[in-house]
């Protein structure tokens, strides 16, 4: 079985398909160590709506870069990429096998790939976008985004500020639009990394994991996970925490902006477009050895052994 000094293993899939079990299951068969991959679970006091592992499996599975940030702070891609390339050298520096384990997908790219040198935020641009905003409407700004980066205007959707500030705002910084700025990738990932994917077979399993799961977070409180966030008085909806899937639609119901079934809906529609997309980004993932969440959890465990062997 591998035990080489430079081995990394991804453990990628969608929202509700047993990451979690599975890697802490692999903790007891394997040297390895886990880092979370997962833009959610970065942030503090955000427990029950990100499925974050309970005390019991972290005491069982330690998992690095979880509760790592106050939800008022962000957290990039970049930023991950340092962390973890930081834990990687650590990891391997004690002789055990780092295995990440997560879905959100770009962070494991930019591990993977490298990462383009775009500059850091700058809060005067970012003001004066937003005042732009506020005036015009972030249509407006949309559409000057399109005329500047094509590629961008369309990959980015009229809809989503953030990222239509962070793309002006990078051209306005620098003079050179973001997709010229991301051609020139930093340096790819530097060890052997074995990738597996774990998923259902069927969509509409997934769709009953997802609902079910979302269920059981009303059970233990989630209503009152969120409601804790929103007294705080520092935290809102436009802030990347907020926008965590479950998070903006059980603000909205709390909030008086729509009903409890309403919040049920669109948590659970909001959560199947999260896994939607991961399973995009997996259809066209190179080297990636699949694994079903149907089958039983030693046969994926095999699996994965024999992979490394």
């Amino acid at each position: 079985m591998t035990t080489k000094q430079n081995s990394v293993i991804f453990l990628m899939g969608p929202t509700a398909s047993g990451k979690t079990a599975l890697a802490t299951e692999l903790c007891q068969h394997l040297p390895v160590e886990l880092i979370s991959v997962d833009s959610a679970l970065v942030y503090r006091g955000m427990d029950i709506g990100t499925a974050k592992p309970t005390p019991a499996e972290l005491a069982k599975a330690p998992h690095f870069l979880i509760d790592i940030l106050d939800p008022a702070q962000s957290y990039s891609a970049a930023d991950f990429r340092q962390d973890a390339l930081k834990l990687i050298s650590e990891i391997q520096h004690r002789g055990n096998i780092p295995l990440l384990v997560g879905g959100t997908m770009l962070y494991f790219k930019a591990l993977l790939e490298g990462i383009s040198p775009l500059p850091e935020a700058n809060a005067e641009v970012r003001q004066q976008l937003e005042q732009e905003a506020a005036e015009k409407g972030w249509q407006q700004l949309h559409s000057e985004l399109s005329q500047i980066d094509p590629v961008a205007g369309a990959r980015i959707h009229a809809n989503d500020p953030q990222r239509i500030n962070r793309a002006l705002e990078v051209y306005r910084l620098t003079g050179r639009t973001m997709t010229e700025l991301t051609a020139n990738k930093g340096e790819p990932l530097p060890f052997s990394v074995h990738q597996f994917a774990i998923a259902p077979s069927d969509r509409a399993i997934l769709h009953q994991r997802i609902a079910l799961r979302f269920e059981q977070m009303l059970v233990e409180g989630f209503a009152d996970e969120v409601k804790g966030l929103m007294q705080r008085g520092d935290l809102h909806l436009d802030l990347p925490s907020m926008r965590c899937v479950g998070y903006r639609q059980m603000w909205q119901y709390l909030n008086g902006d729509c009903t409890e079934i309403e919040m049920k809906e669109r948590g659970i529609a909001a959560t199947r477009q999260l896994a939607k997309r991961q399973l995009t980004w997996l259809r066209g993932w190179q080297n990636l050895y699949r694994l079903s969440s149907e089958q039983e959890m030693a046969a994926n465990i095999q699996a994965v052994l024999s992979r490394l062997d």
